[in-house]
Order: structure tokens, then sequence, then C-alpha cells
């Protein structure tokens, strides 16, 4: 990977009593670099944008769900599981702090289990293949819900409904909510090993670099360029190589992640829909190969500043 440098000006400056020396190169670092900062790039904004689409969906589960109570009415006979549920829903609607109830239709109900359990599986179809299911009600309260305040409407209802079971909504989803989280930390992981990585690929080709140019730097000094004039020589060199490389690599992953949101929002299924990228996450999004850029140019910089306070 060799960079041939040129010594641009030379001028002395006598009132100073110092040497001033412009250098520039004659092309820029050749080789994979550029390639290898645009799949990185592009790795990295991928799982940056896997790591805020499940924030995003995070979010937007516990917002919807952290006021919500399910109340099953839990009875095999059709006739008193109706009457129960109207008596839970009567009860409910005269609790103080529940902004809303709603009873579930059994058409929803069956939807929700015919994947399971096929078509006229529950109590409504065929008296040999019926299945009893639970009467649903959907309830909404003010405030957080608590232990105690779950316990206490608990109490409540099943004194009058003992077929009733009350259960917080949040608390179906303390798996998912702990598998997101495991999720969150794996992207943020791969963040940080694709930025080592990309800067262990930028100071191989510094060295690399260094090593090619190791007569041209000499000649250089004598004729009193400085270690600094060098060093950003490849500060340039590696910046612009970042430069394209994360641009391009920017430009594959966004079109990437707008394909994979197609498909996910094909699904049509609500947690997943909650994921969808916004305008902050697109502009954090940015930052990748500005942050790649600036990565790669520093750690030219004090690759090669360090290589010469060795080298001479």
């Amino acid at each position: 990977m060799k960079q041939p440098l040129r010594l641009l000006q030379i001028s002395s400056r006598g009132d100073a009593g110092a040497t001033r020396g412009e250098l520039v190169p004659l092309a820029r670092l050749s080789g994979p670099i550029p390639w290898v900062i645009a799949i990185m790039v592009a790795l990295t904004a991928i799982a940056s944008a896997g790591g805020l689409a499940l924030r995003n969906v995070a979010s937007a589960a516990a917002s919807e769900l952290s006021d919500g109570i399910t109340v099953q009415i839990v009875e095999a006979r059709p006739e008193v599981r109706d009457a129960a549920a109207k008596a839970a829903v009567a009860l409910l609607q005269s609790e103080p702090g529940v902004t809303g109830v709603r009873p579930v239709p059994q058409a929803d109900v069956d939807a929700l289990i015919e994947p399971w359990l096929g078509v006229g599986a529950a109590d409504g179809g065929a008296e040999e293949a019926a299945v009893p299911v639970p009467a649903l009600i959907d309830a909404r309260l003010t405030g957080r819900i608590t232990p105690e305040r779950l316990a206490a409407l608990r109490d409540r209802l099943r004194a009058q409904v003992p077929s009733a079971r009350v259960d917080a909504q949040s608390s179906w989803l303390k798996p998912v909510f702990g598998a997101i989280s495991s999720l969150q930390w794996l992207a943020l992981a791969l963040v940080l090993l694709m930025g080592l990585a990309t800067g262990s690929a930028v100071l191989l080709a510094t060295r690399t670099a260094l090593g090619s140019n190791r007569e041209t730097i000499e000649i250089v000094h004598l004729l009193g360029g400085t270690d600094a004039q060098i060093a950003r020589i490849f500060q340039r060199a590696i910046a612009t190589d970042a430069a394209s490389g994360g641009a391009t690599g920017f430009v594959a992953a966004a079109i990437v992640i707008v394909l994979l949101g197609r498909r996910f929002a094909g699904l049509g299924a609500g947690l997943v829909s909650g994921g969808t990228l916004g305008w902050l996450d697109w502009a954090l999004l940015a930052l990748v190969p500005l942050a790649g850029t600036l990565l790669a140019t520093m750690t030219a910089r004090f690759t090669v500043l360090r290589a010469l306070a060795r080298m001479l």
C-alpha cells in the first residue's frame, strides 16, 4: 500500500528562525481501505438501526400497555360465562380510576386461538371439537398499576365473579421486554466491535504506508519537514478514503434498512409496527459515517506520530 510523498514547498523565515514545509500526497492511499470502511459503516448503521427500532418497539409497547389490565372469565358453560362477563363489566365501569372497559368480541378471541387450535375449535363450533375459551375484558386505568392496586381490584372482582382473573397487560410482555433489552445490548456490542475493527484496519494500512515510504520520510525530515506535516499527509489521505467509503456504506445501509422496514411493516403486527424509525433516528444514523471518518482520521494521525517518534 505504497503512498508516495512529495515536498511541495520549503521556505525559510529569518524572523521566526524556523523552517516551514508544506507537504501534500500525490495520490490517496491505495488498497481496500475505502471498501473496508464502507462495509464497516454499513454494518454499523444496520446494527444501530436495529437497536433504535428495538428501542422504539419497547417504548411503544410500554406506553400502550402500562395502563391496561385484562380480565378473563374462566368458565366452561357459555351461558354462565356470558352472565359473569356482564357482571364484571358492570363492576369495572363503576370502579373509580377505570377510564375504559371493552369486552373483547368472541370473534376476536376465536381468531387469536385459530392458528393453534384450528377453525371452529372454540366452543362456538361443533360439539365434538369444541374447546371452552375464556371471555376477555380489556380495561384502562388511570395512574400507575401497582401490585397492591391490582390485588385490591382482583379481590373486588372475585367477590362478585369468582371465575374472574385479573392481569396487568404489561406483565405478559416482561419476557419480551427482557429479550428486547438483550438484543439492544447485543447491537451496542456489535457497534463497538465494528468500530474497533475499523480502527485496526486503518492502523495496519497506515503502518504499511509508513514502511513503504520510510526513505521518503527521512528525506523530508532532512529538508525540514516536521512530524506534524507528515502526519497531515496521511491524515488527509485516510480522511478522503474514509469519507468516500463511509458515504458509500451509509447509502447501502439506508437501502437495506428501508427495504427491511417495509417488509416488517407488511406483517401488520402491532408490536412490530412500533419499531418504525423516525426522523431523529435517521439523524442519529447519519452520524455513523461521520464518526467512522473521524475515527479513521484520528487513528491515522496518532499512528503516524507515534511511529515517527520511534523512527527518528
